[in-house]
């Protein structure tokens, strides 16, 4: 398992126990499933592995959580359509992307023939008439061919320098007649703004970039956090460009069971031949997976069922909360110093402040700052829940685990929970000690660490 902080002792234990755990739990629960078959009509696709199963997680934090085949490398396929159509809309604009690719479902597969009549506009960028003009959209230039645009931008994206897949790639063309019959149609109707076979080259190769579950989980995070990647902190789109992808994902990422898609899972997704999956949870995670056996939409079978069930125990779907306010969380203060007298003091004393409506991303954000609150080294820790509004609850259930493995670990932990949000059943018993401020748990805290000095 990976995740952001160590996870071999107490930093990162918390957060890796509810949210690792959380995967860990989906991949053994799915792992099992024999149904689906790969892609054999790109035969390197064919030669994937069907045991794979990987899930990765981001946070807003730039907090990684993998279990499984995660780091496993494949072709990125369809689910570089999301990126390339931000590049094309960050360049272009939507009103001069929109004259070539529309923002419908299509209701169809993924490689049906999915164009306007009369215009031959493709219906979205999400199919692969669509994204093959969206791939020709992308300007030309001698100094910075089109590929090397998407190439960077995927890059971007990722966190990271991505590789070519050079077999994959010569599969793809050698293979590529109906996505080249594609092309040709959608340019006999005035529609493509290339040459045919330009374009469908460089979809090709765009396609065949290398990618692991935890790349996609950095990149559909990056659409999530509104354009910024949250490993790297740089900024890869506009914070409007992000909004309009997810929009188009939420609408078509999924072809033909798009509707069914955000009904019962509830949030923006791509999927890929390849096998890889990714969905995204605005201003709360990234999310991916990677498994190649495909149902007949050509989505991996274990990974709609790992997405489906995680949306359904985390509360995660897009509507379930639209109007929760945002939560802020904060490791307030700790220190090593004592007070004048050589005895402990309240800088010996961590404070991990909440504030808000709590969820599944509000509650793995306290657990991480409870980790950081061990690395520093505070012999106690106050968690303060006086500003919280409400919790959910996932999050009463993960903050509960996090106190208990606390106490399990020896840790002096103390609840400033005036409004009752984490009630005794939600995990702590009654043996923790429950303030109505800040100010008194803390006290409780020196009291107790001076008495043991």
């Amino acid at each position: 398992m990976t995740t952001g902080p160590a996870a071999d002792g107490m930093p990162g234990m918390l957060a890796a126990t509810a949210v690792t755990g959380a995967l860990a739990e989906l991949r053994t629960r799915f792992a099992g499933e024999r149904g689906g078959d790969l892609a054999t009509y790109i035969p390197e696709l064919g030669r994937a592995e069907r045991h794979s199963f990987g899930l990765a997680l981001v946070s807003m934090d730039g907090h990684l959580y993998s279990v499984g085949e995660a780091r496993t490398p494949f072709t990125v396929q369809s689910v570089s359509k999301p990126f390339v159509y931000a590049l094309a809309l960050s360049l272009l604009g939507l009103d001069e992307v929109t004259r070539w690719v529309g923002a419908e479902p299509s209701g169809e597969a993924f490689n049906a023939i999915s164009v306007e009549r009369g215009t031959g506009r493709p219906a979205n960028a999400m199919v692969n008439a669509g994204a093959i003009v969206t791939s020709a959209l992308i300007p030309d230039a001698p100094g910075q061919p089109a590929f090397e645009r998407i190439h960077g931008c995927l890059n971007r994206f990722a966190g990271r320098r991505l590789e070519i897949d050079e077999e994959v790639y010569a599969s793809e063309v050698a293979n590529g007649d109906r996505n080249r019959a594609l092309a040709y149609l959608i340019r006999s109707a005035g529609s493509l703004p290339v040459d045919p076979v330009a374009a469908v080259d460089t979809y090709f190769r765009q396609c065949s970039v290398r990618v692991t579950a935890v790349d996609l989980a950095v990149m559909a995070a990056t659409l999530a956090h509104g354009g910024v990647n949250p490993v790297t902190g740089r900024r890869v789109v506009g914070d409007r460009v992000a909004a309009q992808v997810l929009a188009v994902m939420a609408t078509c990422g999924m072809y033909e069971g798009s509707g069914e898609w955000l009904l019962r899972v509830g949030l923006p997704a791509k999927s890929g031949v390849s096998g890889g999956l990714i969905a995204a949870g605005p201003a709360r995670f990234g999310l991916a997976s990677y498994s190649p056996p495909l149902d007949a939409s050509g989505t991996s079978v274990r990974g709609r069922a790992a997405f489906a069930a995680l949306s359904e125990r985390l509360g995660l779907h897009l509507m379930l909360n639209p109007a929760l306010p945002g939560s802020t969380v904060t490791l307030i203060h700790t220190g090593t110093g004592g007070g004048a007298d050589g005895r402990p003091d309240a800088r010996e004393t961590a404070v991990v402040a909440a504030q808000g409506s709590l969820d599944f991303a509000a509650a793995e954000r306290v657990l991480y700052a409870l980790d950081e609150s061990t690395a520093e080294g505070a012999p106690a820790v106050v968690l303060d829940l006086e500003r919280v509004t409400g919790a959910d609850t996932v999050a009463r259930a993960m903050l509960g685990q996090g106190l208990v493995l606390m106490a399990r670990a020896g840790r002096r932990a103390a609840l400033a929970d005036p409004g009752g949000h984490l009630a005794p059943q939600d995990g702590p018993d009654d043996r923790l000690p429950r303030f109505a401020t800040r100010e008194e748990a803390v006290e409780w805290c020196v009291r107790r660490t001076a008495d043991e000095h």
